[in-house]
């Protein structure tokens, strides 16, 4: 796009969103920073249309985008405003209960949310992690791959990640297999708990096995401590007479750093299991639960102290959603729920 048809499908999609209706090229001509005849936008907006970003409810009518003009509206042109003064006190308010009720304290906030934004407010509780009694990973394809938690309260949650690169289902199964020697009786975050300590575990063990042959001068560190690090052989002939006990220390160290990379790839797997985003939009059919309804979600969740995801909050209404003012507050409010959670001790 150049600058004049960004504008004008800027216009044409925020005059939408404020009034509902289709955008004439009149009505442009009046609002347009660059003074252009009512023919040339006719002519820009029939180029928008043919690329699927612009559609026309009737013959003679004007314009309105299409799921995929909002969608590139949202992601590359919308301006993300702060949250209004007025909007924040009253967000604020709706928490500053001092009742340590946290089902209570979550449907105030809702209905601040929903109050202030006129639509329907979403708010997740925090979910409570139950101990896992098994759990197994499967390759779903080349960039994709599900992981299975078999929990000890009976339920089961299935969860899609990306993995990384050239993983295989052989590697896959060995990674379930080494979390379920740990697993039983842990919930997910204890577990990676336990995934850490081991690494650092190895990673002392290394430490002493390769600190006398470093002193002997038979092997030097490089990138010591960082994940390209090597224990690097200074040439065969070190490796005679009196280094033959050298050689089989080097098998032990060797043997470490193996265990201590498949246990790296393992707390990886159980990063990407437990990943999240920020503020997240879906337009109309982008969200299955709505693909039928014309309708727009926007979704944030709220985290704690350790980073960890806990339940969500959003806001559900049409797609014409002023989104550029509920994306703020959609997001402040999160960080809010966020940090009470914590303050109850609920995170």
């Amino acid at each position: 796009m150049n600058d004049r048809t960004r504008e004008i499908f800027r216009r044409v999609v925020e005059g939408y969103l404020a009034s509902g209706e289709p955008i004439g090229s009149r009505s442009l001509t009046r609002i347009l920073s660059e003074k252009i005849s009512a023919a040339t936008i006719r002519n820009v907006m029939h180029d928008l249309e043919y690329l699927g970003l612009l559609d026309s409810p009737h013959v003679s009518a004007g314009r309105i985008p299409t799921q995929q003009g909002l969608r590139m509206f949202v992601d590359g042109l919308m301006e993300v405003g702060a949250v209004a003064e007025d909007d924040r006190q009253r967000i604020d308010a709706s928490a500053t209960s001092n009742q340590r009720d946290v089902a209570t304290m979550l449907d105030r906030v809702g209905q601040a949310l929903s109050g202030i934004t006129r639509g329907a407010s979403l708010v997740l509780v925090p979910k409570q992690e139950a101990p896992i009694r098994h759990m197994e990973f499967v390759s779903l394809g080349p960039d994709r791959a599900l992981v299975v938690l078999v929990l000890a309260d009976g339920r089961v949650e299935n969860r899609v990640f990306t993995p990384p690169p050239g993983l295989t289902p052989s590697a896959m199964r060995e990674a379930a297999n080494f979390l379920n020697h740990y697993a039983e009786g842990r919930t997910l975050a204890d577990l990676r708990l336990t995934v850490a300590q081991d690494i650092t575990r190895r990673r002392q063990e290394i430490d002493v096995a390769a600190a006398a042959l470093v002193a002997s001068g038979l092997a030097v560190w490089e990138d010591q401590g960082e994940p390209t690090e090597r224990l690097i052989v200074r040439g065969r002939s070190n490796l005679l007479g009196e280094a033959q006990a050298g050689a089989a220390e080097l098998d032990r160290v060797r043997q470490l750093f193996d265990d201590l990379e498949r246990t790296r790839d393992i707390a990886d797997f159980l990063d990407l299991a437990e990943e999240g985003e920020g503020v997240r939009i879906f337009i109309g059919s982008e969200n299955k639960l709505f693909s039928l309804s014309g309708s727009a979600l926007v979704v944030a969740p709220y985290m704690n102290a350790d980073r960890r995801i806990i339940g969500a909050v959003g806001v559900i209404g049409p797609t014409r959603l002023n989104y550029g003012r509920i994306v703020p507050i959609v997001d402040y409010t999160a960080q809010l729920v966020g940090r009470l959670m914590q303050d109850r001790g609920q995170a």
